[in-house]
C-alpha cells in the first residue's frame, strides 16, 4: 500500500454518513472515507452478524470494541477483541466474519 498525496486530516467519524448493508443473519453499518485508492471505515456490527459472502480483499482490520470472529475458507477461526488486530492480503486467505455480541472496527483497505 502506497499512501501519497493525502494532506493531514482528522475525521469525526460520528459525522460520516452510516451505511446500512444487510448479513446472511445481523447487519453491518459503514462509515467510510477514501483518499485515493485506500478505504477506511469504521464499522459496526449487531449481535448476531454474520457475513454474506467470502471476501478476497485485503485488509488491516483493528477491534475497538465487541468481539469478532473471522473464519477462513480453509475452516481455521480467529477471535479479536478489542485492542487485537489482523491483517491478510489481496488473494492470499478468503475469509468471512461473525459477531455473536457485536463487534466495532477500524478497517484500511
Amino acid at each position: 500500500m502506497r499512501m501519497s498525496k493525502i494532506p493531514f486530516g482528522t475525521t469525526d467519524w460520528s459525522s460520516i454518513e452510516r451505511v446500512e448493508y444487510a448479513g446472511v443473519t445481523g447487519k453491518a453499518y459503514w462509515r467510510t472515507r477514501e483518499f485515493g485508492e485506500i478505504r477506511v471505515r469504521m464499522v459496526e456490527y449487531t449481535p448476531g452478524y454474520l457475513a454474506d459472502h467470502w471476501c478476497d480483499k485485503g485488509h488491516i482490520i483493528l477491534c475497538t470494541a465487541g468481539e469478532l470472529t473471522t473464519e477462513l475458507k480453509d475452516g481455521r477461526k480467529f477471535t479479536l477483541k478489542p485492542g487485537m488486530s489482523y491483517q491478510v492480503g489481496d488473494g492470499s486467505d478468503a475469509h468471512r466474519s461473525f459477531t455473536a455480541v457485536g463487534a466495532t472496527l477500524f478497517i484500511v483497505d
